[in-house]
């Protein structure tokens, strides 16, 4: 076992009428938990519960320079847009 930090995905089943609801849900709780510097957010994604693997993004997440990252949802119209106050 390695003393050094890794990247591990937290996983917690909620339910959804569909693939749009699933990735509103987790766009908005990918935001709420923004504040946690451990936090990816740019990275969710959802999927179905008996096909975990695969996986559907939320977030557009393209580098926009300065560190910062697209944070509207994946498959935008309007130009990219960093998080608010970045």
């Amino acid at each position: 076992m390695s003393d050094q930090p890794g990247r591990y995905v937290m996983h917690v089943p909620f339910t959804a009428s569909d693939l749009v609801a699933a990735k509103a849900f987790a766009r908005a709780a990918g935001r709420s938990l923004s504040y946690l510097p451990e936090l990816d957010p740019g990275e969710t994604t959802v999927s179905l519960e008996d096909a975990q693997g695969v996986r559907h993004r939320v977030f557009c997440d393209r580098r926009l320079g300065a560190g910062r990252r697209c944070v509207l949802p994946i498959g935008h119209a309007l130009a990219c847009a960093p998080a608010p106050g970045t």
